[in-house]
């Protein structure tokens, strides 16, 4: 039998966790066909990995590539770092279902401009995906504050009666339409004054459908706590599957936390589906939110539209060339985007190598000057942390990217290798894997990274992408698992 492609002498990381094993692979059309030694074999297509590792293709759980898979089909900062599936519509904000007919509302801009947002249905975006042809899969939930731009005529008050019955019947289209779930962004200004009323009808409409609630709640700073247990309430009486997005304990009074807030996450994964995921850096990035600006932490400008100028420059400047506070100057820069250095590094290393934990970039593409997690989050897990400085075991790390991320997302015979899965995988070159994006040049492909396969097509080769790109809109086609995790509250993660 001459197969497709043949990929020889690689270290596979399976994605189960187990360690890596010596062995061929196998490819036919879209889908592993075998796994072991095959020293006869051939193919239309041979490479020899020389020892090097072969993992799942990577899953970003977090992302606000929406319309961006559209616009820029080859995905280069996703593709080059291993990258294979991304789930779009996090942090409340989606392009669907969604058509806009004024100013594109905060923080839904972060996705594009007026003319980006023009899929009334999730049908429309879902198609519109597969006729641009991705490099990389795509996954999409819908975002509670795209579903109020429809109903609302103001977001600065909580929904009515009438309104979330509206929500709720675009959010039940959707999920028939194939759309994985729901997620909010309830810390944002036009989503606060959503109460738990409010979302609690969606969220059970996500239960029945069999979706994902994923949530940026709605305080990560000195009301953590209370936040993650108005998501586990509202999640549990909906019957659904929980992610907290980007856990994080936010402003330096907030330092030190993460074990209490992980010891909450491990509690209630014990009574229900709850997980979380998390990037790889101390700072974050978003809008630039007003309730966020303080002199205790460092806050960088990285786009401002009435004040382009003062792009890549810290807020504390700006202020004092203008004379003014720092709270006047952040008013007169909006709209625009900023960089928060605004965690401790221990704290976000325990939530990063928690077994409860993904892996997400939350990179934001459509920023001029963006966080270096847009290229560079992956290979900063898998080189800085758990090979340099030993956190997790690779094996480990590679689960956090693959096959827990699947789970979680329902996405069927992806984040594995193993015969009749999916051939999205991703070849790397541990000793010289390094994320060379930083927050000075942010813009800047990993190294290390030798072969992406989707879809069963090689679609990036030793620093090329292919012509024929290969990558499709995957649809929600069954329940997505609701079974309580299974893992040792305690359990040490040891190299």
């Amino acid at each position: 039998m001459v197969y497709d492609l043949l990929i020889r002498n690689a270290n596979v990381l399976d994605g189960s966790g187990d360690p890596h094993f010596r062995a061929d692979v196998a490819i036919n059309d879209e889908r592993i066909c075998a796994i072991g030694k095959m020293p006869s074999a051939t193919a239309s297509t041979i490479i020899d990995a020389q020892g090097r590792y072969l993992s799942p293709g990577f899953i970003d759980v977090h992302t606000h590539d929406d319309t961006n898979v559209i616009r820029t089909p080859e995905m280069l900062p996703k593709l080059t770092q291993g990258i294979t599936t991304v789930v779009v519509g996090n942090c409340g904000i989606s392009a669907s279902p969604v058509r806009l007919a004024s100013e594109v509302p905060d923080p839904m801009n972060l996705l594009g401009n007026l003319e980006d947002f023009r899929y009334p249905s999730f049908a429309d975006y879902a198609n519109a995906v597969d006729a641009a042809t991705p490099s990389i899969n795509v996954a999409a939930l819908v975002g509670h504050t795209s579903l109020r731009s429809q109903v609302m005529d103001s977001f600065a008050r909580p929904a009515t009666a009438a309104e979330i019955a509206q929500m709720e019947a675009l959010l039940r289209q959707a999920l028939v339409e194939g759309a994985l779930g729901l997620s909010s962004g309830l810390a944002y200004r036009n989503a606060i004054q959503a109460p738990t009323s409010e979302m609690a009808p969606l969220v059970a409409a996500v239960g029945e459908s069999g979706g994902v609630y994923t949530t940026h709640l709605r305080d990560e700073f000195a009301g953590l706590l209370d936040a993650m247990e108005e998501a586990f309430t509202t999640a549990r009486e909906g019957k659904v599957p929980l992610v907290i997005s980007h856990l994080k304990c936010a402003g330096a009074g907030n330092w030190g936390g993460a074990g209490k807030a992980l010891g909450k996450l491990e509690a209630a994964a014990q009574h229900q589906h709850a997980h979380c995921d998390c990037y790889p850096y101390t700072a974050g990035s978003s809008t630039l939110d007003l309730g966020q600006v303080t002199d205790e932490i460092e806050i960088t400008i990285t786009w401002s539209q009435p004040h382009p100028e003062q792009a890549r420059r810290p807020l504390k400047e700006i202020a004092a060339e203008w004379g003014v506070p720092l709270l006047e100057a952040a008013k007169q820069l909006q709209p625009a985007g900023a960089v928060y250095h605004n965690m401790s590094e221990a704290d976000m290393q325990q939530v990063l190598a928690h077994p409860l934990s993904m892996v997400g970039s939350d990179g934001l593409p459509n920023d001029p000057h963006p966080h270096p997690r847009l290229w560079g989050a992956f290979p900063r897990v898998l080189a800085h942390y758990s090979r340099d400085l030993k956190l997790m075991p690779l094996s480990e790390a590679v689960r956090k990217m693959t096959s827990l991320s699947a789970a979680n997302f329902g996405l069927t015979d992806r984040g594995v290798i193993r015969v009749g899965a999916y051939a999205d995988l991703t070849l790397f070159d541990l000793a010289v894997l390094e994320d060379t994006a930083n927050y000075e040049t942010p813009i800047a492909a990993a190294k290390g990274i030798d072969m992406v396969v989707v879809n069963g097509k090689i679609a990036y080769h030793q620093g090329a992408i292919s012509a024929q790109r290969s990558g499709r809109m995957l649809r929600r086609t069954e329940r997505i698992s609701q079974s309580t995790p299974s893992f040792q509250p305690h359990q040490e993660q040891t190299p």
